[in-house]
């Protein structure tokens, strides 16, 4: 098997606020949009997929479902000057920077359908 490409599909309400919130602040492509569906798209990245809740190509048991329990992360080279060009553009850092005792470091936002966006740099965790 060869894997040509991965993707993502996050139930929302709202696709086109999803969309434009990672086109605007992560640089992704919409490629494909369509009444409930939008397909975005980076280079460098997974495509991402928003499906309207409620419609019909998913699952009839998971058709009403919010993505939840998700979190989308980016692993980024300078988290600071990321973190610092979202704050300047007025995105709502939802969770401050920290650092894990594993190594990560990471903060987050918060799309407007409640879509967890995370961006992560690893370093050497401490005393190792």
């Amino acid at each position: 098997m060869k894997i040509s490409a991965t993707a993502i599909s996050l139930t929302v309400d709202d696709v086109p606020a999803s969309a434009e919130f990672l086109a605007s602040y992560f640089g992704f492509n919409e490629v494909a949009a369509a009444d409930g569906f939008a397909s975005l798209v980076r280079e460098d990245a997974v495509n991402v997929i928003f499906l309207k809740r409620g419609i019909e190509i998913l699952p009839e048991g998971f058709r009403n479902q919010h993505a939840a329990g998700v979190i989308v992360a980016f692993t980024v080279d300078d988290l600071e000057t990321e973190l610092e060009r979202l704050r300047n553009e007025g995105v709502a850092i939802t969770l401050p920077l920290r650092e894990e005792p594993w190594g990560e470091r990471l903060f987050q936002v918060t799309d407007p359908n409640g879509v967890i966006i995370q961006l992560v740099e690893w370093v050497t965790p401490a005393g190792q």
